[in-house]
C-alpha cells in the first residue's frame, strides 16, 4: 500500500523574514513559536529593540541578520543567521552579548539588576568537527541536546578561547547547524528546523505556532513589492555564495599548482604528480612554459 505524501507549504527563509516581517507585533507568534520550541518553555514576546545590530539596509550585516527582543521575564533574546563560515564566531557571539548586557545596563542601577541574554544562531554552515548533534547549548562550553555530547570545535577555534566558570547570569547560547539535521521529525523544535532548512513546512506539523507561519509567510501570499524584494534578496544571496564558493575553489586551484612546481622542482614523474594534485600532465607540462 502506497504512502500518502504529505504536503508542504513553500515559505520564506526565515532570516529574511526576520529582517521584514516578524518585527511587526502581529507577527510576533511566529517567533513566539519558534523561541518556544528552541527554549522548550512558552516563551511570550513583549517588544523588539533596537540595537546595533538592527539593521535594514540591503549592504549591513553582509552574512547575517540580527533580531533583538525581549519576553515576558525581562530577558533579552539574540536571534542571529549566520550563512558562512568565520574562524572567530563564538568570540564574536561572546563580544555581542557582553556589549547588550553594557549597553542595557543604566548608570547607577546596581549589579544584581542585570538581566540575562539568549543568543540563539542558525548556522548554515558546520562549526566544530563533531557530527553527532545539530544543536547545541551552553555558556561556556556546548553540548548537544540529544545527544549531550561535547561540541568539539576545530583547532583554530580552540585556540582562540579560554574556559570560564559558568554562573547563573552568563548568557546562554544555542547553536543550531542547519545542515546536519537528517530531516527525522522527533519534537517541536524539529519541526521548525525542518522549515529553516527546506523553507517549507509540512502540512502534518503541530508545534506552537508553527501554523501562524504558514500562513504569515507564505511565499505566494506576499505583495507584489515585497515577493520582489525577497527574490532580489535570495539571488544575492545566491550570488554571495557562488562568490564564496568561487573564490575557495581558486584558492584551492593555486594550491595545487604551487604542490606540483614543487614536486616538478623535486624531479618527481609527471604521472605522479598528476595523481597527488589532480592536474592533467597536460596542465602540469604548462607549468613549465609559465
Amino acid at each position: 500500500m502506497c504512502q500518502q505524501k504529505i504536503k508542504e507549504t513553500p515559505v520564506i527563509r526565515f532570516d529574511w523574514a526576520i529582517k521584514y516581517l516578524l518585527r511587526d507585533k502581529a507577527n510576533f507568534d511566529v517567533l513566539e513559536g519558534f523561541l518556544s520550541a528552541v527554549l522548550n518553555r512558552d516563551i511570550q514576546i513583549l517588544q523588539i529593540l533596537e540595537s546595533e545590530s538592527n539593521q535594514y539596509h540591503d549592504t549591513d550585516k553582509f552574512n547575517r541578520v540580527d533580531l533583538l527582543a525581549e519576553n515576558q521575564a525581562g530577558e533579552k533574546l539574540i536571534i542571529e543567521v549566520q550563512n558562512n563560515r568565520e574562524v572567530h564566531y563564538l568570540e564574536r557571539l561572546l563580544y555581542g552579548t557582553s556589549r547588550l548586557i553594557v549597553d542595557n545596563m543604566k548608570l547607577g542601577y546596581p549589579y544584581k539588576a542585570i538581566k540575562k541574554v539568549i543568543s540563539i544562531n542558525i548556522l548554515y554552515f558546520f562549526l566544530g568537527e563533531s557530527l553527532d548533534d545539530y544543536v547545541y547549548y551552553g555558556k561556556t562550553e556546548f553540548r548537544g541536546i540529544h545527544s549531550h555530547q561535547l561540541l568539539k570545535l576545530k583547532r583554530k577555534q580552540q585556540d582562540t578561547l579560554t574556559t570560564l566558570e559558568s554562573y547563573k547570569i552568563f548568557p546562554e547560547y544555542y547553536l543550531i547547524e542547519v545542515e546536519k539535521f537528517q530531516d527525522v521529525i522527533n519534537s517541536d523544535l524539529d519541526e521548525w528546523i525542518y522549515f529553516l532548512k527546506h523553507e517549507a513546512i509540512r502540512d502534518d506539523f503541530k508545534a506552537k505556532n508553527i501554523n501562524k507561519a504558514k500562513e504569515k509567510l507564505d511565499y505566494l501570499k506576499l505583495p507584489d513589492t515585497k515577493r520582489k524584494d525577497y527574490e532580489r534578496y535570495m539571488e544575492n544571496l545566491a550570488r554571495e555564495k557562488d562568490m564564496i564558493d568561487s573564490a575557495h575553489e581558486d584558492g584551492k586551484a593555486e594550491g595545487k599548482i604551487e604542490t606540483a612546481q614543487k614536486m616538478r622542482k623535486d624531479g618527481l614523474e609527471l604521472a605522479l604528480i598528476s595523481k597527488y594534485t589532480g592536474l592533467s600532465i597536460a596542465e602540469i607540462k604548462q607549468l613549465d612554459v609559465n
